[in-house]
């Protein structure tokens, strides 16, 4: 049971921004609860300029595009460094001091902290300029795989959704997401830039996201044990569904992607390829 929802904002941290101490969480959540159902039409955007982008580069050459790639993946990379950074001194914090259940069913991360307050902010806007991850792959007509625009449209569609309901476990899905990018996107950067990444680092951050969703299952496992019990917990049933169900199909895609891309041979990944 949560006893304490009052938390010392600063204690993790040794110096805050103006712009974190200055973070108005109400205006920023009646903006998302009032603005919220956007993410559609962003969605809907988005769905549009793959089909018509792909069409549009069917009789023209790649564009090469290294320069701005890198330039682009390292922006979110040091973006979800600093997230990763500004967030986890929380999460040891309340952990610490208060417990597991804590971290999953209070919602103090967002209301109680100006700085998590303001990177939890950030995050959620995050997830409408990361569909330009999809932009590269189409002007370098590269190959568009069902997990990575699934995963950029679910994951837009349930971190607006769940903001404006005040969800607590997204403290754990928040920082997952920051630390897996950090990783990810910095080794997209040195691809871009040509260094020659060993391909166990490529495993290894396939891996981490693997692991990210049986957290994020059992994440959502432990709040739905705490709402049966009657516990207070900042979460719904209806939120722990779709959450359950989302998790669930990013392992099996991810599983599915660390197989066909470290445990088949080259033969069977070019032939795989040509049935696609």
């Amino acid at each position: 049971m949560i006893k304490n929802e009052l938390i010392d904002t600063r204690i993790n941290y040794t110096y805050v921004f103006e712009f974190e101490e200055e973070f108005e969480y109400k205006v920023k959540m009646n903006w998302m609860q009032s603005h919220w159902k956007l993410c559609f039409f962003y969605v809907g955007i988005y769905m549009l300029l793959i089909f018509l982008g792909k069409h549009w580069m069917i009789p023209r050459a790649r564009f090469e595009l290294r320069t701005t790639l890198a330039v682009w993946n390292l922006s979110l990379a040091v973006f979800s460094m600093i997230g990763t950074c500004r967030t986890l001194p929380e999460m040891i914090h309340v952990w610490n001091k208060y417990g597991f259940q804590y971290t999953v069913c209070s919602t103090s991360y967002n209301h109680a902290n100006p700085v998590t307050g303001f990177w939890v902010w950030l995050f959620t806007l995050s997830k409408v300029p990361e569909l330009g991850d999809t932009v590269f792959i189409i002007l370098r007509k590269q190959r568009l795989i069902f997990l990575h625009w699934y995963h950029h449209v679910t994951v837009l569609l349930y971190t607006w959704y769940s903001y404006q309901q005040q969800i607590a476990a997204a403290r754990w899905f928040i920082l997952m997401n920051y630390t897996v990018h950090a990783a990810m996107y910095s080794y997209y950067a040195f691809r871009a830039m040509r260094f020659g990444i060993p391909r166990p680092v490529a495993m290894a951050i396939t891996t981490a996201q693997l692991l990210q969703m049986v957290v994020g299952l059992y994440v959502n496992w432990w709040a739905y044990g705490a709402l049966t019990r009657g516990d207070k917990c900042g979460t719904n049933f209806e939120n722990i569904k779709i959450s359950l169900l989302m998790y669930a199909s990013y392992f099996v895609l991810f599983a599915n992607f660390f197989y066909n891309s470290y445990m088949k041979s080259q033969k069977e990944r070019a032939e795989s390829r040509k049935i696609e």
